[in-house]
């Protein structure tokens, strides 16, 4: 038998899987492609799911490859329309955003990418609208509940002190309300 005629021994690139890998790799990219179309994942996120759900380390790294290859998993792609989603949907911090993606285990830098996308401008017209909806569903309560009320609203949303006393305070003077003189600056 010449070299070329030889069958493969199972351990080269073009080592054809047996029939049980096969019918293992199907699973596991069928059950991605599920995974994916009902929503969007992170790579993390998507190889934690095939984990857990009893594939092996092997058989996820191949899938894994074969959707990032095919564009199905791309975690810089993810963020920037997670970060775009939510700050303008539910008008979170790039704090807030940032915690988000950690958690969803996207890389250090392909987060900071993203989150730097929202200009200071951009989230402090975020924090005013929300300052702004907090303020006015609390006319006719005392001042200082609705600053309290307010600046919860920006906290729960990621803001710093700072930006949210500055902005609480301008929404109120814009109201036409004297501030209490040991209100921050």
């Amino acid at each position: 038998m010449r070299e070329a005629d030889t069958p493969p021994d199972g351990d080269g690139p073009d080592a054809a899987p047996s029939s049980g890998g096969e019918k293992a790799l199907n699973r596991a990219r069928t059950l991605a492609l599920r995974m994916l179309a009902h929503k969007p994942r992170t790579a993390a996120q998507l190889e934690a799911g095939l984990l857990r759900r009893g594939h092996e380390e092997e058989v996820v790294a191949v899938v894994m490859e074969e959707c990032t290859r095919a564009g199905l998993v791309d975690d810089a792609v993810f963020s920037r329309a997670w970060v775009s989603s939510r700050h303008h949907g539910r008008g979170l911090s790039r704090a807030a955003l940032t915690r988000e993606l950690r958690t969803r285990g996207v890389a250090e830098e392909t987060v900071r990418d993203a989150v730097a996308e929202l200009g200071d401008e951009e989230e402090a017209a975020a924090a005013r609208a929300l300052a702004r909806r907090s303020l006015s569903g609390s006319r006719g309560r005392e001042r200082e509940t609705r600053v309290r009320r307010a600046l919860g609203v920006l906290a729960r949303k990621g803001y710093g002190g700072g930006l949210s006393y500055r902005i609480v305070r301008e929404e109120l003077e814009a109201e036409g309300l004297d501030l209490d003189p040991d209100f921050p600056e």
